[in-house]
């Protein structure tokens, strides 16, 4: 005799008919798009302000290392090349990161915003998973900026169409990486620690991150070497070099994109648990 699986059959009266739970409840997959819909048009109202906050950084980086010092004669007129890579892999990072974190920090606060987006048909991890995909389409917003403003600013684009593919990958998955860890420190920390936090852990993984230098040409300085070999911007500014700039010495690009989906495989999981911990709390 054949048994009945309960859970997955739906919701039935007295009549044989479907309940009006079971009627009104959306798939999960159509809930999922409608959220991740509605996210994208909330955020693109004040993406402007969240791009002008991370990209002034970059973009007057690359102007002083690439003009300013190069004029001077401190730094050498094929620095651009070095640098232009690694700044659109730090632009991707923190944007991604502040984008999931920032507005994590506000909906978990005392108003507790997060109410409203727990209580829609979706998974927990769901609603997380939509944070994430948010965050990182933001961060390949600001690459997609970063890249012509900072080929302007440097005087050449390194690269071409051919390495469009590799350098979107790695994109993609760069700004992944910093949506789970923005997602993590939001979740994990608390409330009146997160500011302190940002500093405390953003800016080693900037200065951290070869986007100023090649790891390889690091050898004389082998602690430094070690340490950042430990950063995951490492392997992204070492792949958008790999991508752009392939004459510039760089790490395998094949390692590189091992240790990026690793990071964003084991980011993704601390993040999704600390965002369940949180939110259930």
């Amino acid at each position: 005799m054949s048994t009945i699986d309960t859970a997955s059959t739906p919701s039935v009266s007295a009549a044989g008919l479907p309940t009006v739970e079971a009627r009104q409840r959306p798939p999960v997959a159509r809930a999922f798009g409608a959220i991740l819909l509605r996210d994208l048009f909330v955020s693109g109202k004040d993406i402007w302000f969240v791009l002008a906050q991370v990209l002034l950084t970059p973009l007057f980086m690359l102007f002083v290392f690439t003009r300013v010092l190069t004029m001077q004669g401190i730094v050498g007129a094929g620095f651009a090349d070095i640098l232009l890579p690694g700044t659109v892999a730090l632009a991707t990072f923190t944007t991604s990161l502040q984008s999931v974190a920032v507005p994590l920090v506000k909906e978990f606060g005392f108003t507790r915003e997060i109410e409203d987006r727990l209580l829609s048909p979706l998974p927990t991890a769901l609603v997380a998973v939509g944070k994430l995909v948010v965050a990182t389409l933001r961060g390949l917003f600001a690459a997609v900026l970063v890249y012509p403003l900072g080929a302007l600013v440097v005087g050449s684009a390194p690269g071409d169409w051919s390495a469009l593919p590799l350098s979107l990958l790695v994109v993609l998955l760069t700004g992944w990486v910093g949506a789970a860890l923005g997602m993590t420190l939001a979740t994990v920390l608390p409330l009146q620690r997160i500011q302190a936090a940002f500093s405390l852990v953003v800016t080693p993984i900037i200065w951290t991150g070869c986007v100023h230098y090649p790891w390889q040409r690091l050898a004389e300085i082998q602690w430094f070497q070690v340490a950042t070999a430990a950063n995951p911007m490492t392997y992204a500014s070492e792949a958008l070099r790999a991508a752009m700039a392939p004459h510039v010495t760089h790490l395998p690009i094949a390692l590189c994109l091992l240790v990026l989906t690793a990071v964003a495989v084991a980011a993704t999981v601390a993040a999704l648990r600390a965002f369940t911990r949180r939110a259930v709390r």
